[in-house]
């Protein structure tokens, strides 16, 4: 973990401190360094994954894309580890399965090739201890529910609102399991306080 002492953090602009922090890790999942943003719905996950991937001309995978449906989080993380980094571990090709939630079915697939530099995972799951060793670095992002609930509904609008609580069980268990925020090496307040929090920014540790 990086050194959290007195003072220390990734800048008042965490993509940017987070994308330089990154360029000196190891690439754990072969000649791929992958960054996890994790954290629960509407914490602002995927605002910070584009921006830091935006700096690092780096793809994107959502984990929304990986579950299969409301239920299917596990199945989502389980993509990510069998489908995606251990294919690039092994040098080879990555080869996933889009879910189209209208159709509520995977449909299409999704590819990487090995030789990406540097990959940004995001979403609830994307820092699963089962994906723990070929991530190169994970970040939590928070924020109070409040914030959140109003984020993911302005949103996802009536896709989200029916479902909210029943995410939210699968979010419960997942963070109480994966201790995300006790092993991430960034944490990321995700709420500003324009949105109601009194804090902002974000440490290392």
């Amino acid at each position: 973990m990086v050194d959290g002492g007195a003072g220390t953090g990734v800048g008042a602009s965490p993509p940017v401190g987070i994308a330089l922090w990154l360029a000196g890790r190891r690439a754990r999942a072969g000649d791929t360094r992958v960054l996890a943003v994790d954290g629960r719905s509407g914490a602002g996950k995927t605002t910070l994954a584009q921006a830091v991937a935006e700096r690092l001309d780096a793809p994107v995978v959502r984990m929304d894309d990986l579950y299969d449906g409301w239920d299917g989080l596990a199945a989502g993380i389980d993509q990510l580890v069998a489908r995606i980094l251990r294919p690039l571990a092994r040098g080879e090709r990555a080869r996933w399965r889009r879910y189209d939630w209208h159709q509520r079915r995977y449909s299409s697939d999704q590819t990487l090739d090995p030789a990406t530099a540097i990959l940004v995972v995001e979403g609830v799951g994307a820092g699963a201890r089962a994906a723990a060793p070929l991530l190169s670095g994970l970040v939590c992002v928070a924020a109070p529910v409040a914030v959140r609930r109003r984020r993911a509904l302005a949103r996802d609008g009536d896709t989200f609102a029916p479902h909210w609580e029943r995410w939210a069980r699968h979010e419960d268990r997942y963070f109480a399991a994966e201790d995300v925020a006790g092993r991430a090496d960034i944490l990321v307040n995700g709420a500003p306080a324009r949105d109601g929090s009194t804090t902002g920014g974000s440490a290392t540790r």
